[in-house]
């Protein structure tokens, strides 16, 4: 017996002994895989994730929408701004004991194991709202075990990591809700056009309705199976005791009112968004990718009015004359007190991702004249009045010729710069020196690499952009100060908070004195220079520019107007994107004149614009020119009274301008001698005569601004045998 015993005992020993074992494994890999569940989230939880794509918005100071940057279009929303019932809709519709559980309710997913055996394939979901949160943040939507057990990891990571108010808030920005838009907040606004706040419990109903199938139960794509939906998640209100049954009935009852969604297309937007986009990236630092995601609202001083304007003016054929008919323009606005950017075209068809023509150089020809030559010459000795050579010359091999082949010799500035003078231009750049010119153009960030006196006539190498021509024509209206033209006034990020405003560059280019008396002299090029095509009849300065065609002879390649305004600088470009023998301008800058000033014209009636220029304190004004008569109908007899008895009186027609200076001469045998002048007076009384003896007179009238005199007049003869 004992020997059966024992064999007994062997035979069952090395069993029981292997079943303890597999036992024991078994139930510490059960402990191991359930702990690895529990706390094994933090490897599926990624939580760069939970910081949601949120949408950028571009808007002016007056709420004005300008544009919008994202890769999924959300507006954040906090816990506390979403009313209590919107809440309550989506709990009760997705998760009616979220506040109950631990991130995962082991009812609903018995109920669902048990339908997937019975179907032997997974066909119901048991997702509590922190299951889809982790799902839609972290993981696939395929149905398979694995999926599902990550699912539950992470849930139970983000239950212990996080408030249930915290979580509630990340699902509903999170969801979809069709049409391209995420979150509850964007919703609110897409749906129904009115912030989270405001909406009504059987707004929120649908709204809660949509995250099931979203494309399914729009309301503007099946309106009757959105409030079929909306009601469900209403009657699951009512289980959940959170509505009333009388009050369910009451909004199951309602219609479902949304709004009619306005698809009104604005493209005169598109450019000005451009510029924000770039200014965002070069300033602070903030790249597209960046706003698309990081939910920044962003504040512009984009003016609305002068922005549309100047796009439909410049759709406009009539403006446009070339040899093709693709002719481009590209406009740009800055406020005159404060260097904003109000108002930039950048092609007359620009869409977002075209090339700016804003930020492309052009050549700019005469444009260029007071800002290399006239503005640099008259922080020097030299005024509006000073003498210029007028004459064909050669500068080494520069040839410099006047575009109509008339020269005056000698011509004041102020005349120099109505007429934009070829050769007086280049002569003066000559005599204050390349050196001294790109002195002034490097304070208003011009930075040239070219050292030839092509520089006064706008031949360039690279040519400037419309934005440096507007911000360096600014100066002149401004006392000269230069600052850098921006768009952006406040950026703040996703929590509301400020970031640093980045202060735009500034420089004193000219003095006050110089700015005034240049924005004189350009102010006379609109009323009686250049620039005097087109109406307007507010306070206006400015200048013409255009640039001969390389290929075609006697056609234009660039057109210009820089102007300014007492409340604004603009500047306006016209040609084409490429330069080729069949692809010229048949007219020179009179289009882009009258184009601007169409536009400031409509600009005047959304708001009044000045009829003048304040002068600056401190500076003297710059006198009008001073045309000098030809005197022809001298005269001169005696006069007798006073003293002396006898006295000749000589008579002329006087210029209706007093400041005309007449120097009378007396003919000598020796020679003529100015024997005395009279200011805006046609007579001179004659006092040394004699009745014995003949004399001969004439008067030559003269300018005291440039210092020059006129034509000599008749000579007259006073004696007793006339």
């Amino acid at each position: 017996m004992k020997s059966i015993k024992k064999i007994r005992e062997y035979v069952w020993y090395p069993w029981m002994k292997w079943i303890g074992i597999v036992f024991s494994t078994i139930l510490l890999l059960s402990i191991v895989g359930f702990m690895f569940i529990i706390f094994g989230g933090g490897l599926i939880v990624n939580e760069e994730d939970l910081v949601l794509p949120a949408t950028t918005i571009v808007e002016t100071g007056d709420g004005e929408l300008v544009g919008e940057l994202y890769k999924e279009n959300r507006e954040l929303v906090k816990i506390d701004q979403i009313p209590k019932h919107v809440k309550e809709a989506f709990i009760a519709v997705e998760d009616e004991r979220f506040y109950n559980h631990a991130g995962v309710d082991f009812k609903s997913v018995i109920r669902a194991v048990y339908k997937d055996i019975v179907a032997m394939e997974k066909v119901e979901g048991a997702s509590t709202i922190t299951q889809q949160l982790a799902k839609n943040l972290f993981l696939d939507n395929d149905k398979t075990w694995m999926r599902k057990t990550k699912e539950v990891m992470a849930s139970l990571y983000l239950e212990r990591h996080f408030s249930k108010d915290k979580l509630l808030e990340l699902y509903i920005n999170e969801v979809y809700f069709a049409h391209g838009i995420y979150g509850v907040g964007t919703a609110a606004s897409y749906y129904f056009d009115k912030p989270i706040e405001e909406l009504t419990i059987e707004e929120g109903a649908l709204l809660a309705g949509l995250v099931k199938a979203p494309n399914h139960y729009s309301p503007y794509i099946d309106i009757e199976q959105a409030k079929v939906r909306r009601n469900i998640v209403l009657s699951q209100m009512e289980k959940a005791g959170m509505l009333e049954t009388e009050e369910m009935l009451s909004l199951q009852g309602k219609t479902v009112d949304v709004v009619q969604q306005n698809n009104q297309n604005k493209p005169w937007l598109d450019d000005y968004f451009d510029v924000v986009i770039k200014e965002a990236a070069s300033t602070y630092q903030l790249s597209t990718e960046e706003l698309k995601r990081g939910g920044y609202q962003i504040t512009v001083y984009m003016n609305d009015h002068a922005q549309q304007i100047a796009y439909q003016e410049l759709q406009k054929d009539t403006y446009f004359e070339g040899e093709k008919s693709n002719v481009e323009a590209s406009f740009v606005m800055l406020n005159q007190s404060s260097g904003q950017l109000e108002a930039v075209i950048g092609g007359r068809n620009f869409k977002i991702g075209d090339h700016n023509r804003a930020f492309i150089p052009r050549q700019p020809g005469s444009v260029m004249k007071p800002l290399s030559v006239y503005g640099p010459a008259l922080m020097t000795d030299y005024g509006p009045y000073s003498l210029l050579e007028d004459q064909a010359q050669l500068y080494d091999d520069y040839q410099v010729k006047n575009a109509d082949g008339v020269y005056a010799g000698n011509i004041s500035m102020y005349e120099a710069v109505e007429q934009s003078k070829n050769a007086a231009a280049v002569w003066l750049l000559d005599q204050i020196g390349i050196t001294h010119s790109k002195t002034f153009l490097e304070k208003m960030n011009i930075k040239l690499p070219d050292n030839g006196l092509a520089i006064a006539l706008g031949g360039l190498e690279n040519g400037l952009t419309p934005i440096q021509i507007a911000e360096a024509y600014r100066t002149f209206g401004h006392n000269g100060e230069w600052i850098q033209a921006h768009t952006i006034a406040t950026i703040r990020d996703r929590n509301g908070e400020m970031i640093k405003k980045v202060k735009p560059d500034t420089s004193e280019v000219f003095s006050k004195q110089a700015a005034w008396s240049m924005l004189r002299m350009l102010e006379n090029v609109v009323t009686n220079g250049t620039a005097s095509s087109g109406d307007y009849q507010k306070a206006l300065a400015g200048k013409t520019g255009t640039t001969q065609h390389p290929q075609v002879e006697g056609k234009v390649k660039d057109a210009w107007f820089a102007g300014i305004t007492p409340e604004y600088t603009t500047a306006l470009w016209m040609g084409y994107d490429q330069s080729d023998v069949s692809h010229y301008l048949t007219k020179g800058s009179r289009a882009a004149t009258i184009a601007t000033k169409k536009i400031l014209q409509r600009i005047d009636q959304q708001q009044t614009l000045k009829s003048s220029f304040d002068m600056p304190s401190g500076v003297d004004d710059v006198d009008q020119p001073i045309f000098l008569p030809t005197i022809n109908d001298l005269s001169v007899s005696y006069k007798l009274g006073g003293w002396p008895l006898v006295q000749g009186k000589l008579t002329w027609t006087a210029s209706e301008d007093e400041r005309v200076i007449y120097h009378v001469y007396q003919v000598r045998d020796n020679g003529s001698k100015r024997i005395g002048q009279v200011q805006g007076k046609g007579q001179f009384t004659l006092i040394d005569v004699s009745l014995f003896q003949s004399s001969n007179y004439y008067v030559i009238p003269y300018n005291h601004l440039t210092k020059q005199q006129g034509e000599t007049s008749n000579q007259i003869t006073l004696s007793l045998r006339n």
